[in-house]
């Protein structure tokens, strides 16, 4: 929570030239602009306290492509604010799904940015703009500077007694996950990172590919740690009429650091009949994670899975980013290089998929609804995908 001792909102504006590289489904060239960010943060703050931190766009770099109006509502942003001098960090920053519609080549609209950084060291701390990603119709446009950016704010950080920060301290690095307690009190809740995760899946209509933003979480367990994993809003409505109790997902959370191995995660199936035009949620994943080594281990989004009406869809990460990070210590029957590990029982994580990767044949008689279902299930339910993956094939022709 913000401390009482936090001083009076500050904010600045900042440009800089940045390169905007599009999805590559969309067979657009990079695109060369100038971003204009204000960054909004507290002038004064003790340490110990957590503060919270505004990136509004005041001109995004690039301008939507011409290939599709974009409905309100549809386009997220997400950045990193770097922290300098008495304090490093890499502050993560969202904005909410909110936006006016789009038109084919006019402005991005984006909303405003927060983060929040919690002050471990005294003295000044400042805040500049880096890399952001804009994510539409579950596509990926990511925007990076092309020069050095001049920091946007400082935040003067006093000792948690009120005294005057000293003109200069070495950096100190911040923490990597939120406890829901102090480091000191025994935490038992920990919140990892939102990573946009890009899956290569393998469907009845031939590979696709799209990016889904996930985050893990973990509660300590006694030597365990329960795990969620969440899929956050998707931007996707059902192209097909989809039964109740038929989809359900699942997923092999990657190991690394200390550890190794996968955990195995599942969520429940679809309890009620999806219909044709209504938004398709992914539900939580959970788990159990028992720590085979002690030390430092990461949590990364890995491969899912979705079946669906007795067929299996794989779809494979093409690059893994850590959620979380969390000190473990072993424990025995632990993951460690093994098969999955949940609920203290192991399974060796294999799915049923063609020789091909792809759909198995069900016979069902309706191979057209069958083929629609297997979209919705390797791309759709799992990864939130939109029909603007089929627009640059469209305009071709």
């Amino acid at each position: 929570m913000l401390g009482v001792a936090v001083g009076p909102a500050q904010a600045a504006e900042v440009a800089y030239a940045t390169e905007c590289v599009p999805p590559d489904i969309s067979g657009l060239p990079p695109v060369q602009g100038t971003t204009k960010v204000e960054i909004t943060a507290p002038e004064t703050a003790k340490v110990g306290e957590e503060v919270e931190v505004v990136w509004k766009f005041v001109q995004a770099a690039s301008k939507n492509p011409d290939l599709i109006d974009l409905p309100a509502d549809s386009v997220q942003p997400s950045g990193t604010l770097k922290a300098a001098s008495a304090q490093t960090a890499d502050i993560a920053m969202q904005g909410p799904r909110e936006n006016p519609a789009i038109p084919k080549g006019g402005d991005m609209v984006l909303s405003d940015m927060k983060g929040k950084l919690k002050l471990t060291t005294p003295g000044e701390v400042t805040l500049t703009p880096d890399a952001y990603a804009i994510n539409a119709m579950s596509t990926d446009t990511k925007c990076t500077p092309k020069e050095a950016v001049k920091s946007a704010a400082t935040i003067k950080v006093a000792e948690g007694d009120g005294s005057s920060p000293p003109p200069s301290q070495q950096p100190s690095p911040s923490p990597t996950v939120s406890p829901s307690e102090s480091e000191s009190g025994g935490q038992t809740d920990f919140t990892g990172k939102e990573v946009q995760v890009p899956y290569a899946c393998k469907t009845p209509i031939g590979d696709k590919n799209a990016t889904s933003p996930v985050q893990i979480n973990a509660k300590k367990n006694g030597g365990s740690f329960d795990l969620t994993v969440q899929f956050k809003k998707s931007v996707m409505d059902s192209p097909a009429d989809i039964p109740a109790d038929s989809v359900k997902p699942s997923m092999e959370v990657a190991l690394g650091g200390a550890d190794k191995g996968t955990v195995h995660v599942e969520g429940p199936t679809n309890a009620e009949p999806i219909k044709s035009g209504d938004p398709i949620e992914i539900p939580d994943l959970k788990g159990t994670y028992k720590p085979g080594a002690s030390g430092e281990s990461t949590l990364s989004p890995g491969v899912l899975t979705i079946e669906a009406l007795g067929t299996t869809t794989t779809c494979t990460p093409e690059k893994t980013e850590v959620s979380l990070t969390l000190d473990t210590t072993e424990q025995q029957g632990g993951a460690s290089g093994g098969g999955s590990t949940t609920g203290g029982s192991t399974t060796g994580g294999s799915t049923s998929t063609t020789p091909d990767g792809g759909l198995a044949d069900t016979g069902a008689e309706n191979d057209g609804s069958l083929k629609a279902l297997g979209l919705v299930a390797g791309t759709a339910v799992l990864l939130g995908a939109a029909i603007f993956t089929f627009l640059p094939s469209r305009r071709a022709r």
